[in-house]
């Protein structure tokens, strides 16, 4: 027998609480799975995950520096949904500055961009379908964390940062398509 194996507990995947609808909450004990909450944390994740989807294909080095980025900065936003009371002092918070850095990015793209001229579709290129996709779930994130106001005080901030980020998501989805030439798809209206 290892040392290893006399001084740690096997800890397993799978606790079989949630066979039950009820889920671990991280210093809340047990939380129903639609929590508002747990709701929060599964659009958090989903977007995460479409965000790593649309790096694995993207060439632009830049462009993927910026979604790890933002990757990085969900997982703040989720720590400071967990640990609203202690992120005040032990955890990384979304702060203004992370709202600041958005915006400022949304302006240069803005105005290269300059404003739409009709309602833009979803599609185009690959990366800007993943765009719209991920622009898509961030404002259910958005909605999600509305509701998650009403069961506990969250950092201001995050609200906006996620408000800001379905706007970013919105005008990286135009620029990749501008980027490779590709002509954005427009609605059209059909008389039936």
């Amino acid at each position: 027998m290892s040392w290893y194996s006399c001084t740690t507990k096997k800890m397993k995947i799978y606790t079989k609480i949630g066979d039950r609808g009820k889920t671990t909450f991280f210093g809340c004990g047990l939380v129903s799975k639609d929590d508002p909450r747990i709701e929060t944390f599964g659009a958090l994740d989903e977007l995460q995950s479409v965000l790593g989807v649309t790096i694995s294909f993207l060439e632009d080095e830049k462009l993927k520096e910026i979604l790890t980025r933002i990757q990085n900065d969900l997982f703040q936003v989720g720590a400071d949904i967990v640990g609203s009371k202690l992120a005040e002092k032990s955890m990384p918070r979304i702060q203004t500055s992370h709202i600041d850095e958005l915006e400022k990015d949304i302006d240069i793209l803005q105005d290269k961009l300059g404003m739409p001229t009709a309602f833009i579709l979803p599609g185009g290129t690959k990366a800007s379908a993943f765009l719209h996709l991920c622009r898509a779930i961030t404002r259910r994130a958005e909605r999600s964390l509305v509701k998650t106001q009403s069961v506990i005080d969250l950092n201001p901030e995050l609200l906006r940062y996620v408000n800001r980020l379905s706007d970013f998501m919105y005008v990286l989805a135009r620029d990749a398509n501008k980027e490779v030439k590709e002509q954005q798809p427009i609605y059209k209206y059909m008389e039936q």
